[in-house]
């Protein structure tokens, strides 16, 4: 009779324990459910972005190998404001930086000036395909001079570019994107006295704008190298069907942040430029510095 109480008293506490294990890996494929569903469901309105602030400084006082003091700085925007809905998807971003650099017995001069907004709506296709719009605005805050004569070649909205046009857009998530617009618009407007004796930004002597009709391939990819370094790669291209097609106008950025906490970080941007309307040859930007991050 104990032995049989015994048996039924273990075979209780072995079910027992059984019924633990299950009920536990049961809650964790819940909760891993749950956490999908979370991801992967409509969830409006997110908005995010990060305000930099670098700055950069060498000094040299009766330094053999030569040399000449310079101190820098630069402020940087970039805001994220996207909507998503299980048929919609709707991307913007704007994209502001503006810097200084005083050399030694030299005026001061920018070293970064750009205000850019992109906006890409999508309507879902199929998979990680979209019917697509997208829209991009390109200018400039501030003046800029001839580095030889001195003589004023741009200033505030002049150049300024806009592209639109419909499309087809692959998205398998916020960091990885491609948007292919056959059918582009572009239209670049300056101020008239800039072509008053010439052609300016591709706009033709005593005009004041420039319209042309091409296709656009726009590229987003963010990526880790490792927990605390980020690459953002940003690439646009554009051939104008109207002149030159095989000329392709080319747009691309390299963005790389290396966090050392939570509001320090080593930053590095590239970008290279190559529009022949403008200029024949490539034009590239290239910013480093120990920046104040701050995200909201």
């Amino acid at each position: 009779m104990k032995k049989i109480l015994f048996s039924v008293i273990l075979a209780f506490a072995i079910n027992g324990a059984f019924a633990q294990v299950n009920e536990k890996e049961l809650l964790k494929k819940n909760e891993e459910a749950a956490a999908k569903l979370k991801e992967e469901k409509p969830n409006g309105w997110v908005k995010k972005g990060t305000f930099t602030f670098l700055a950069n400084q060498a000094t040299f006082n009766n330094w053999l190998a030569g040399g000449q003091s310079n101190i820098s700085g630069n402020i940087g925007l970039n805001y994220d404001f996207n909507y998503k809905s299980e048929n919609w998807n709707w991307d913007n971003k704007i994209i502001a930086g503006y810097g200084l650099t005083k050399i030694k017995g030299q005026d001061v001069q920018k070293s970064d000036d750009r205000l850019v907004f992109n906006s890409l709506a999508g309507r879902k296709a199929g998979g990680y395909w979209y019917y697509s719009l997208f829209f991009n605005f390109q200018t400039q805050f501030d003046s800029g001079f001839d580095k030889d004569s001195g003589i004023k070649t741009s200033h505030f909205f002049s150049p300024a570019y806009f592209q639109f046009g419909p499309g087809m857009l692959w998205k398998k998530s916020d960091n990885l994107k491609v948007n292919i617009a056959p059918a582009t618009s572009k239209l670049v407007v300056v101020h008239p006295h800039f072509t008053e004796l010439g052609p300016s930004f591709g706009v033709e002597q005593g005009d004041s704008s420039r319209f042309e009709f091409g296709a656009a391939v726009n590229a987003y990819y963010k990526f880790n190298v490792m927990e605390n370094v980020s690459f953002e790669n940003i690439l646009n291209l554009y051939s104008n069907y109207l002149e030159d097609p095989q000329n392709v106008d080319i747009d691309y950025t390299l963005n790389v942040v290396m966090k050392i906490n939570k509001y320090l970080t080593t930053n590095f941007a590239f970008q290279t430029i190559y529009d022949d309307n403008a200029f024949r040859g490539f034009q590239t930007r290239q910013v480093i510095g120990l920046g104040v991050t701050y995200g909201f």
